[in-house]
């Protein structure tokens, strides 16, 4: 651990559980899914699988700015919408944004997927010679954070990260490393996604990893993953800036850990998973006794849990008999590259709120799964130190560490 002490100042979110962050935490408190039906434009009849995590009730025109919404794909739209949250509660002024030691690193594992399904779309089925003007616009990853970076008029670095499932929390690495490098004095961070498309969902359906029924992670019978969609963003600061400026802190980022399992592309190895643990203890500065909760990867896979479940156990030892791990993307679906965004979020939202998420759909133990998930009910708890992880495709690891403003 070196440099200043890091501090996050504000946080947005948007999901299936709620169109803001107040809505997300109502959803997690009271053990509400946001798993339901899928709806599609288009070709819903040719899909296996009918449920997701969507988001509903979501009108752009009605909380952006005008003249940035024939330039916003979907997930540009989420991010935008979750920034300008984050910063309204972060209590950031012009002065402040307007800044090159203001920075905008966002993740996300496809970008602008909307605008390629339906460029592709009106291309080959319907045979259009003309396609719509803004196509690439929208559709290229950075989108979101070059769109922040205007809105917001943030002259530091501005750009995207794509590590599949580990795209957020990557970011949320690199931002941390910015300030504590004194390259940055702030940070936006965190990743968005809206990836549900007849043709991506198709996509996941072949590689057999998407459940039917809503996704039971850890449990005994579970089936594979839901997809979700949304965006997480949070506000980095320096911590002396922040005091300065009187800014209310929720959460401190203690540490992150990355590491590469240089293996199998899709089949996850847990001694690359129990690096990152290691590596982002190690840089906060705790022993894993020091831990309270983890928010899971947890994908209801029954690959991924079991690995993640090990992973923990060999790293944290006789402590994993007394930390609760819990999944939210029982909750809010798996978001793939806007994910750990969520999950960082959720994990504010946890500490600050002094409960327990629960991971939804449990139906028994697996006896490789041996942790507590915290079953099906929110639980109430004071977390001192929280570790969110994230394992994606490509073997790529990042986990994030998170103490309590008030812990010492």
């Amino acid at each position: 651990m070196s440099g200043p002490s890091v501090v996050i100042t504000g946080y947005g979110a948007i999901c299936a559980l709620g169109n803001d962050a107040a809505g997300m935490h109502a959803s997690l408190r009271q053990g509400r899914t946001g798993i339901t039906p899928l709806e599609l434009p288009r070709d819903l009849d040719r899909l296996q699988v009918n449920i997701a995590a969507q988001v509903r009730g979501f009108d752009a025109a009605s909380c952006l700015p005008e003249k940035r919404l024939p330039f916003l794909d979907l997930f540009a739209q989420y991010a935008l919408a979750a920034c300008l949250e984050a910063v309204k509660q972060a209590g950031l002024e012009d002065a402040d944004l307007r800044s090159h030691r203001t920075c905008v690193i966002l993740g996300t594992g496809i970008g602008g997927a909307v605008t390629q399904d339906n460029a592709f779309y009106a291309f080959y089925a319907e045979r259009s010679k003309r396609l719509d003007p803004m196509t690439i616009p929208r559709l290229m990853p950075n989108a979101a954070a070059s769109q922040i970076s205007m809105e917001l008029g943030a002259t530091g670095p501005s750009f995207a990260v794509c590590s599949a499932c580990a795209s957020s929390n990557h970011a949320v690495a690199i931002g941390l490393g910015m300030i504590r490098a004194g390259l940055a004095d702030r940070v936006i961070t965190g990743g968005s996604e809206a990836c549900i498309t007849p043709a991506g969902m198709r996509s996941w359906e072949i590689l057999r990893v998407l459940s039917p029924v809503p996704c039971s992670p850890f449990s005994k019978g579970r089936t594979g993953m839901v997809l979700g969609e949304g965006a997480g963003i949070v506000i980095l600061e320096r911590e002396e800036l922040a005091a300065a400026r009187g800014a209310k802190v929720y959460a401190r980022l203690a540490g992150v850990g990355m590491s590469s399992d240089a293996g199998d592309l899709l089949r996850p190895d847990p001694a690359g998973a129990g690096a990152a643990i290691k590596t982002a203890l190690d840089d906060a500065g705790l022993p894993g006794d020091a831990v309270d909760y983890i928010n899971a990867h947890g994908t209801g896979t029954v690959t991924n849990d079991i690995v993640e479940t090990e992973a923990v156990r060999t790293i944290l030892g006789k402590r994993a008999d007394h930390i609760a791990m819990s999944s939210t993307k029982s909750s809010h679906g798996h978001a793939l590259g806007g994910g750990g965004g969520l999950e960082l979020v959720a994990t504010i939202l946890a500490m600050q709120h002094g409960f327990l998420p629960p991971t939804l759909n449990w139906k028994g133990e697996d006896p490789k799964c041996d942790i507590d998930c915290v079953p099906n009910e929110a639980r109430e708890a004071e977390i001192g130190v929280a570790l969110s992880n994230s394992f994606a495709f490509g073997g790529l690891n990042a986990v994030l560490c998170l103490t309590h403003p008030d812990y010492s």
